[in-house]
């Protein structure tokens, strides 16, 4: 019943604020403002509660009125209006009542690579980027380039961006794995349609009390920068390689002309991509469910398809297709893909936790 799992939050609610005007309390600072934190956390579900449990006891108080004279009608009508407000509250509820993803109100990298496909992959990084930097516009976030790597016929074998913002994360997680695009090439003379494929990587921005590196992990190399960038990145030895030894995990820089710069955004970029690792062996360990629940599962799973000829972006996750590919790809209305996937994902969590 929904009322017996809401009065665990009411009676901790209560407890704060008892412990909050306590001496011990009151003397510890950190204490204080982990209970402070606590308790708004929980605040919208105990207002939501109290206002449903007065509904219900509104209902029970009409019902037994019904039968009288001269309040009768008057409760039927009450009832009515209490009878038509109890599902859209039960409804908030479940949703306030959902797990809370502790990386949602983070900063993300993301990271897309070519995969199959050549230069037509390559070019699609580029292209895909740029509809996530106008989303990125609409949405207010800002972006910082950390890498990027070009490739000879234009587009990027790799690119690696700090999106900046409000709650940035809860709207790009499901954006991590593999985008296949179906279109004629530039360089195709004979109109055939191409099937490319490329990867994306979501990975939350970490605090260093998070992830701890063990500097004797690392081996930086400082090396020539490569590319496009002007003679003076190219005569420089500005570029970072750091490896982490035990992880195998590999990151290049030279977006910056200081080593410094480069060494600096290199290792935050390995400790996002350290605790994204975390984070998938976490969910392997407990199992696909959770996998599943989480909706970030195997990257190397299709989740997307940007069919150019007929105007078809299609999301295999959930069976979506939209004929807005072009709006998609240029005006950054990534919004009518994200928030049906997350509808579903909400949906899922609810039934997974029996609410």
């Amino acid at each position: 019943m929904l009322q017996e799992k809401l009065q665990p939050f009411i009676d901790r609610y209560e407890e704060i604020n008892n412990l909050l005007i306590s001496p011990d309390i009151t003397s510890n600072i950190k204490k204080m403002t982990d209970l402070s934190k606590e308790q708004s956390s929980i605040e919208p579900i105990v207002t939501k509660a109290k206002e449903y449990i007065k509904v219900l006891k509104d209902i029970e108080e009409n019902k037994l009125m019904l039968d009288d004279d001269e309040l009768g009608e008057l409760a039927k009508e009450e009832l009515k209006e209490l009878e038509s407000l109890k599902p859209q509250l039960e409804e908030d509820i479940k949703f306030l009542m959902i797990p809370k993803d502790p990386n949602d109100a983070k900063n993300i990298y993301l990271e897309l690579r070519a995969g199959t496909g050549g230069d037509e992959a390559a070019i699609f990084v580029g292209d895909l980027f740029r509809a996530y930097l106008r989303y990125a516009e609409v949405s207010g976030w800002k972006v910082e380039i950390m890498n990027q790597s070009e490739s000879e016929a234009g587009g990027f074998k790799e690119i690696v961006a700090l999106f900046k913002g409000d709650h940035v994360y809860s709207k790009l997680k499901f954006e991590g794995g593999t985008h296949r695009v179906q279109r004629v090439p530039a360089t195709e003379s004979q109109g055939r349609v191409h099937t490319s494929a490329i990867t994306v990587a979501v990975m939350p921005e970490v605090d260093d009390v998070e992830i701890n590196i063990n500097p004797n992990d690392l081996k930086i190399d400082v090396m020539r920068s490569s590319g496009c960038g002007g003679q003076s990145v190219n005569t420089t030895d500005s570029a970072v390689r750091i490896t982490h030894i035990p992880s195998g995990i590999v990151v290049t820089n030279q977006d910056q002309k200081s080593q410094h710069k480069n060494k600096d955004k290199a290792m935050k970029v390995l400790k996002a991509r350290l605790y994204d690792l975390q984070m998938q062996e976490k969910m392997e360990a407990e199992g696909a469910n959770r996998k599943e629940q989480v909706g970030t599962g195997d990257r190397s799973g299709r989740i997307r398809t940007y069919n150019y000829p007929q105007n078809r972006v299609t999301d295999h996750r959930i069976n979506l297709t939209l004929y807005r590919l072009e709006n998609v790809m240029n005006d950054g209305v990534f919004d009518e893909i994200i928030d049906p996937l997350i509808a579903d994902y909400q949906a899922r969590l609810i039934e997974a936790n029996g609410l």
